[in-house]
């Protein structure tokens, strides 16, 4: 039985692409309300990692459960439910070029079954207003800066209430001081209480918002509990 603060469980993780193993016995979990980093180097497996999250693939091998679904076994109908409860923010953004901000996020709710407009609208603006882009809903996205776009896109990411939030290289495409506005906000975000998987090579992020690192390595999941000591051993930090 999976303790009621841990939202991802995995025991014993195994996956491979073409004969190679990308991860090998890989066990983890992730707390409700926590702030976790996943680092590699590239290839090492980190998307791998996120993927089985949201159920894009299964493992070979092993057990994972997010919230109250097996994803290891979880029945194709039952991935859109699981994907509800997740917020998913990606470096590209992911916008739909020919809709304003407002149509962006419409889409995303009726695409994840929410009917009512009155409710619809108050959701849309609630989760602008937490972003910082209350006023921007009639902008198509490329009249936004790139930290605007991501600001979006994290607001898309909000929509149902997710318990957790993975964010695939959030800070990726945008200059030092746009990063740091999206990892701030991330930061607010976490401390309402919804757990943030950031997924980055940007370790001097990691630097001005420490906290628990996952390296994958070799196909093995290490844990790192400290941010200092850990930057401080990485020759990609040095």
């Amino acid at each position: 039985m999976v303790g009621t603060r841990i939202i991802v469980h995995m025991h014993e993780i195994s996956v491979s692409f073409g004969g190679q193993k990308v991860l090998d016995g890989v066990s983890s979990e992730i707390n409700l309300g926590e702030w976790v980093y996943l680092v590699g180097k590239t290839g090492a497996g980190k998307s791998t990692f996120s993927r089985l999250i949201y159920a894009d693939i299964k493992p070979d091998s092993g057990f994972i459960q997010v919230g109250s679904f097996s994803v290891h076994n979880i029945e194709k109908k039952q991935i859109p439910l699981l994907r509800r409860k997740l917020g998913i923010v990606f470096q590209d953004f992911q916008l739909l070029p020919n809709k304003t901000v407002n149509e962006n996020i419409i889409f995303a709710l009726k695409a994840s079954g929410w009917k009512s407009r009155a409710s619809m609208k108050e959701k849309l603006n609630d989760v602008l207003i937490r972003v910082g882009m209350a006023g921007k809903g009639k902008a198509y996205p490329y009249q936004l800066s790139g930290g605007e776009q991501q600001r979006v896109a994290i607001a898309r990411s909000l929509i149902n209430d997710p318990k957790l939030i993975i964010a695939d290289e959030p800070t990726g495409n945008l200059d030092p001081i746009a990063g740091m506005d999206i990892m701030r906000l991330l930061r607010e975000i976490n401390k309402d209480g919804t757990a943030i998987l950031i997924i980055t090579h940007d370790y001097p992020l990691i630097q001005k918002f420490p906290s628990r690192i996952l390296e994958i390595k070799d196909g093995q999941l290490i844990k790192h509990n400290d941010a200092e000591e850990f930057l401080l051993n990485s020759p990609l930090y040095q």
